[in-house]
């Protein structure tokens, strides 16, 4: 059975829906953006929003699709690094809830958390308190964790520490394993593109939106940008949000539309449960254009709550619609 293993930012998020643009002008935070925030100002953040409706929900990139592969019964792991804290409980927990193998290492710092504002749109912006999550050291990551799984899942928002990458890169090259990677942010792609052309020569599987592959090859159309990007991986993905998706591999070029939703309430995850959704169906052998399909379909159902949680109900329908002609344990 394929197995997946993502490691990325362990975050809780906490989400706030706002009424207009002026408080994200206001906290000096772009519309759409990750911002990197230290201690101070996320506690600036925090005091800020504390009189505004708040739903809190694990976070992170990476752990985002991990949770959603948990949900679809594939039987991930997650490695992470969280505090000794509520946060940390609550993220800890809800990942074995949902039969994913956590290596969590624990940290007397407290868990990050990322401050998510959701504009009326359902675009959101992100101001991002790593925490503990960001002590991630190289040292720590036990490569005995990488044993018994097939691909290894990598957030952008990773990369810019260069050793941890390059560690578990090679963990994971040197048990066959495939590589994939999402961008995460146009920002941080354009402020370490050279790092990034580094990775995608040993990436299989990378994963872009239009900002951030317009980023990584300098103003290109999202046609062009997929081009690029398919000369370093087998497989290249670029999601044109409304639009759907495209992929190239190995000279098929697929484009599928996006899933019809009846209301767009939070962009939060999409990114993250498309990935989860693509993965899944290249984990059961399935052609690219499928692939691509049941990623829309997880990233239609995630648009359409607050935040990454969905009902088991959901889930259920979720499942159905994805359902392949055998079962994942067939693999």
């Amino acid at each position: 059975m394929r197995r997946i293993l993502g490691i990325g930012n362990a975050l809780v998020d906490a989400l706030v829906r706002v009424e207009d643009e002026a408080i994200l002008r206001e906290l000096n935070l772009p519309k759409g953006s990750m911002q990197h925030v230290d201690a101070a100002r996320h506690e600036a953040i925090s005091e800020r929003l504390q009189t505004l409706p708040m739903t809190m929900r694990t976070g992170g990139s990476a752990c985002n699709t991990i949770l959603a592969l948990g949900n679809l019964h594939a039987r991930p792991g997650v490695v992470g690094k969280i505090g000794n804290d509520r946060n940390g409980w609550f993220f800890e927990n809800t990942f074995r809830e949902q039969g994913i193998t956590p290596h969590i290492i624990h940290s007397a710092t407290p868990t990050g958390v990322a401050s998510t504002l959701i504009t009326p749109d359902g675009q959101r912006t992100f101001g991002t308190f790593l925490g503990a999550a960001a002590e991630l050291r190289p040292e720590e990551i036990d490569e005995r964790w990488f044993d018994g799984y097939d691909y290894l899942y990598i957030e952008g928002y990773l990369v810019q520490n260069h050793e941890l990458i390059e560690r578990i890169v090679n963990y994971a090259k040197g048990r066959g394993m495939k590589i994939g990677l999402d961008m995460a942010s146009y920002n941080i792609v354009r402020s370490d593109r050279e790092f990034f052309e580094h990775l995608l020569k040993k990436t299989d599987i990378v994963f872009a939106n239009e900002e951030e592959a317009n980023a990584f090859s300098g103003g290109k159309s999202p046609r062009a940008a997929l081009d690029d990007l398919a000369r370093y991986c087998e497989v290249a993905v670029v999601k044109i949000g409304k639009k759907g998706a495209m992929a190239l591999s190995h000279g098929e070029f697929v484009r599928v539309p996006a899933r019809p939703v009846e209301r767009v309430v939070d962009t939060t995850g999409a990114g993250d449960f498309f990935a989860a959704g693509f993965l899944y169906g290249h984990c059961l052998g399935n052609d690219l254009a499928e692939c691509v399909r049941k990623a829309t379909v997880l990233a239609a159902y995630v648009i359409e709550v607050v935040g990454t949680k969905l009902s088991e109900r959901t889930w259920e329908s979720v499942r159905h619609e994805i359902t392949p002609l055998r079962s994942f344990s067939d693999c």
